[in-house]
């Protein structure tokens, strides 16, 4: 954003000329792919939020958000424009706006030059604005919007005044389910002006404050304020101090407080925080359940590379699927300034001379080597100046020494690594050392080959040999028209699952898959060529016989990984003897070898990209393994232990599968838990796994490095077993679920506003080892989003605090399952006790109020006492060790199989009544308390566990705990003591006399 520093400043007066135009609109040319263009009136809605234009089917959704906007670029420089022919449009009257997670463009041409300079002044002043907020001013802001924007949107007739009857409307939109008596009562207190019957906007707002005065608060006020109705400076002090357990509280600390929250001046005037100020100060950032203090960096930055959790992407340079999606510059400084710090280049042989960067044999668009290296320098160290991992994937032959040319002429010192120093010790140096460098992660040449060798034959690992080469695009037809048939059927294809998928439970992660994806590809490839019999034998119908032969081999050599997603191909050769021989074939082809020049070798210092089958335990240093998602799976399941030593001295990658064409993510957390540092994910990619990735990398300042926990930098313990640290103190999380505010309607609600008003429950989630991963989730509030009360309180153990994540849901239940509302994630080390909001990711006002309190546990029997379930696990053989296997037996090719635990992840098809009793099941039945049951979020369990324990997923469901809750004065012993008389073999009995065993849920 530093471009923008100079709009800051521009005069008040060309500032209100700019806003004045923009508000009032200026008809554009909106540039579309494969369009003329449209005219269209864009203008600047009248808070200065959202830019709209009109006329537009999207009607509502016809408008970017400010807020949204990643850039604004002068001139005809957009992939679009690039495609008008040279002089068809005036450069300086186009400009293009970049904004949203796919940095989606809007590419506009004007009438004239001064039109356009006006838009792009207008626009980067309010970015400079927006980007130079703090979270306090920026929290305000979007609430004053929210407030605005609601009031319109409920002003059906647009007069700038609401009606009882749009009042009513309103309370339905915010599910608020109140007594209309009541809404009348609250209308008419507000309604103070001449104008009886109706509510202006300052109106509204006074009655808006009334229908959102928050009981809870006010009883807390009470409590600490001796039952008057505000509270002095020692009272807040005292309710800092004892309820959010904050240390050196001054009294210039709780001045400060009241002069920014309170709002009536005669409050301010005896320094004292009424209701108002009070629920000001505990919906503002300071009472967030992130620590503020993990908002800067504050881990030690000195220990080794390979210490840390690295945030690293996956074809960083794709904005969507891994076939058909635009490549473009501007996803690698969007990444960087995300805070991740491996970036991914994948360099091809390209026209002129000039490398080219793009994902291989596909149909993804191209963009120039030389572009993306300019942007990665430009954009590396804005934000914050560790390290970045340059992952070169390299292509080319010709073009290598060009490559070089490039890195060492744009980064210049930022390449420079010699002065770094390791020390004796010969080990990675660490991200401080390295600020404001740039690594290159590739191949290099091996040291037998002597210094004086211009090139050499390194091994040629390409991630996109994973799939055959019959399931390859390879672009090279005489007859574009067939080509443009194939493209656009799999475009469409793509498309209607894509949008399918978006329907579906968002927080299952197998709910769309990629083998979904290849076979109805295959399967309409193959009826839209039939319905093309004409279509001649050679060119482009090759070309689609290759891809339906590809897709069938694909669908063929998967079956088995349909029922254990750890088959390698081996295990595709012993299950399937007919397929030996193409086995073979793949495995040798993975062997190739390619070219080398030395320029390119010697840019690589401390991160060589090696092979599993080339590692040599040596004691040499600056090694980066990289493993699919699938051989990785299968080390995490075999080898664990070994690997987290391995992960000890060097950096291990982990990325997704070349199967993964829709840029789905794999989950994360098995590869965190061994110690790996370079997961790479689709960063474009927008679900679970990403805000999980998000929610590891914000702690530490958000700068792209986490450090691991020091049991992982040192000595081994089993990731899997029942009791991994037994000579730690745990930490017991005792979560009060308080009460809920503004919970909006389901995003894919299919009656939108109208439909009916949601009962919402909370699911709360400990993601971490998998003794960890549990779930519990509180009774549904009937009829109520806006303020719904659960006052329940959940309580966790978790063994390893510093790896686990808590994960905060809302849910809508209905009848037939549950509707996802919202999500938070956050590291358990940046948990804050006392009382915290937790807003909802993406969501503007809507969040949950909680108290957190966090106890250390000590001593053998406490997860058994907090955590009934975790006896299950333990019975079950959680515990079982593997004997300690030497570091070369860590990459073996041969492993064995036929034991439970190669193929524990057992994925069954589910049909749709499946599908239904599942999500009906996970859902607690309203008005009474739910039992708590456990998740295990590691699908990668290894212990042998009967099939009969396992959902429909592969994931081990606990048992579920008895309906009658242990209360929290009960004592230990009685407890401890219930828990050992049960037999083991016995099943629990709940309340009513049902049994309980280990079913499918």
């Amino acid at each position: 954003m530093a471009d923008l520093e100079v709009y800051k400043n521009l005069s008040p007066e060309k500032v209100e000329r700019c806003m004045s135009v923009m508000q009032s609109g200026t008809q554009m040319i909106k540039l579309k792919r494969g369009s003329k263009g449209l005219v269209r009136l864009f203008y600047l809605d009248e808070h200065r939020t959202r830019l709209r234009w009109r006329p537009s089917r999207k009607s509502e959704k016809a408008k970017i958000l400010i807020d949204s906007i990643y850039k604004v670029t002068e001139g005809r420089q957009s992939e679009i424009f690039h495609r008008q022919a040279e002089g068809h449009f005036d450069p300086s009257c186009c400009f293009t706006i970049y904004h949203g997670n796919h940095m989606e463009s809007l590419d506009l041409i004007t009438s004239n030059p001064e039109e356009a300079r006006t838009w792009i002044t207008g626009l980067k002043y309010l970015m400079a604005g927006i980007s130079d907020e703090d979270s306090l001013a920026k929290r305000q802001r979007t609430h004053d919007q929210w407030v605005k924007q609601t009031f319109e949107e409920a002003d059906k007739n647009g007069d700038g005044l609401l009606n009882i009857e749009e009042i009513h409307q309103l309370m339905h939109k915010l599910n608020v389910n109140l007594p209309r008596r009541k809404v009348r009562q609250m209308f008419q207190e507000a309604d103070t002006d001449e104008n009886q019957g109706t509510l202006t906007f300052e109106e509204f707002c006074v009655f808006y404050k009334m229908m959102s005065l928050r009981r809870d608060l006010y009883l807390l006020l009470l409590s600490y304020s001796d039952k008057k109705d505000h509270l002095t400076v020692d009272e807040l002090a005292q309710f800092l101090k004892v309820e959010q357990k904050m240390s050196n509280v001054t009294t210039e600390y709780c001045l400060d407080i009241v002069r920014k929250f309170e709002v009536s001046e005669e409050n301010k005037a005896k320094n004292v925080l009424g209701i108002e100020g009070f629920t000001n100060f505990m919906r503002s950032p300071a009472c967030d359940i992130f620590n503020p203090l993990h908002q800067e960096v504050y881990q030690d930055m000195d220990q080794p590379l390979c210490n840390y959790y690295i945030a690293s992407s996956h074809n960083t340079y794709l904005t969507g699927d891994q076939l058909l999606s635009q490549s473009k510059v501007d996803m690698y400084a969007r990444v960087l300034q995300e805070g991740c710090r491996c970036v991914e280049v994948d360099c091809w042989d390209g026209p002129d001379g000039e490398p080219v960067v793009h994902h291989g044999y596909t149909l993804t668009s191209k963009i120039l080597f030389r572009d993306v290296v300019e942007t990665i320098n430009k954009h590396a160290f804005v934000k914050n100046e560790f390290p970045v991992i340059l992952s070169i994937e390299n292509h080319c032959s010709v073009q290598q020494r060009k490559i070089a040319q490039y890195l060492k002429g744009i980064f210049g010192d930022k390449l420079d690594l010699s002065s770094i120093d390791t020390g004796e010790t010969k080990q990675l140096p660490s991200p401080q050392s390295l600020k404001g460098k740039i690594l290159v992660k590739g191949k290099k040449l091996p040291y037998h080959l002597g210094d004086d060798a211009e090139e050499g034959e390194v091994s040629d690992e390409d991630s996109a040999d994973e799939i055959e080469d019959e399931c390859k695009f390879k672009l090279h037809y005489n007859n574009g028209t067939t080509e443009h048939q194939v493209e656009s059927f799999i475009r469409k294809k793509l498309e209607s699952l894509l949008k399918e998928s978006q329907i579906r439970d968002k927080e299952d992660p197998d709910s769309f898959t990629v083998r979904a994806l290849l076979k109805a590809t295959h399967e309409g490839l193959n009826a839209h060529l039939k319905q093309h019999p004409d279509v001649k034998e050679n060119g482009k119908k090759s070309h689609g016989r290759s891809l339906m032969t590809n897709f069938g081999k694909h669908k063929k050599t998967t079956k088995s990984r349909s029922k254990s997603y750890s088959t390698d191909d081996e295990e595709d050769t012993q299950q399937n003897p007919g397929k030996e021989t193409s086995q073979l074939y793949r495995l040798g082809r993975r062997r190739k070898t390619m070219k080398l020049c030395r320029e390119l070798s010697d840019l690589v210092v401390y991160t060589n990209s090696v092979a599993a089958q080339d590692i040599v335990d040596d004691g040499t240093t600056g090694n980066v393994l990289s493993f699919s998602e699938t051989r990785a799976h299968q080390v995490v399941q075999q080898k664990s232990e070994q690997f987290m030593i391995y992960n000890q001295k060097q950096l291990t990658r982990i990325y997704p599968s070349a199967y993964r064409i829709d840029s789905s993510n794999f989950n994360p957390l098995p590869y965190w838990n061994a110690g790996c540092q370079l997961v790479a994910l689709n960063y474009q990619s927008e679900g679970r796994m990403m805000q999980l990735n998000r929610a590891k990398f914000k702690t530490n300042g958000n700068c792209g490095y986490v450090l691991k926990p020091q049991q992982m930098c040192k000595g081994t313990f089993n990731p899997f077993s029942g009791d991994p640290l037994p000579a730690n103190p745990k930490k017991q999380l005792i979560l009060k679920v308080i009460s809920g505010q503004q919970l909006p309607k389901p995003p894919d609600s299919m009656f939108g506003d109208r439909g009916e008003i949601i009962d919402p429950f909370v699911e709360v989630e400990i993601i971490g080892l998998p003794v960890d991963c549990c779930k519990d989730q509180t009774r549904v509030v009937d009829d109520n989003g806006f303020n719904p009360v659960w006052e329940e309180t959940l309580t966790f153990t978790v063994h390893m605090p510093d790896i686990a994540l808590v994960r905060f849901l809302v849910w809508d239940h209905d009848p037939i399952g549950r509707d996802f509302v919202g999500q938070r994630t956050v590291t358990f080390s940046s948990l804050v006790p006392g009382y915290r909001h937790v807003y909802l990711e993406g969501l503007t006002e809507a969040s949950i109020f909680v108290h957190i309190t966090i106890n250390e546990i000590y001593g053998k029997w406490s997860p058994l006492i907090l955590n009934p379930s975790y006896t299950i696990l333990h019975f079950l053989g959680a515990t079982k060790n593997r004997q300690l296997q030497g570091l070369k037996g860590l990459f073996n090719k041969n492993p064995r199989h036929g034991s439970s635990e190669n193929n524990s992840h057992y994925v069954r098809k589910r049909s749709i009544g499946d599908r239904i009793l599942r999500r009906t099941a996970s859902a607690p039945a309203k008005g009474r308390k739910k039992s708590k049951m456990g998740f295990q979020e590691m699908v990668e369990i290894k212990d042998s566990v009967s099939e009969a324990s396992r959902d429909q997923d592969g994931v081990l469901r606990r048992t579920t705990r008895s309906l009658q809750e242990r209360p929290v004065s009960l004592p230990v012993d009685k407890s401890l003591l219930g828990a050992l008389s049960l037999p083991i073999s016995a099943t629990a009995k709940d309340t009513e006399g049902k049994e309980h065993s280990l079913v499918q849920i």
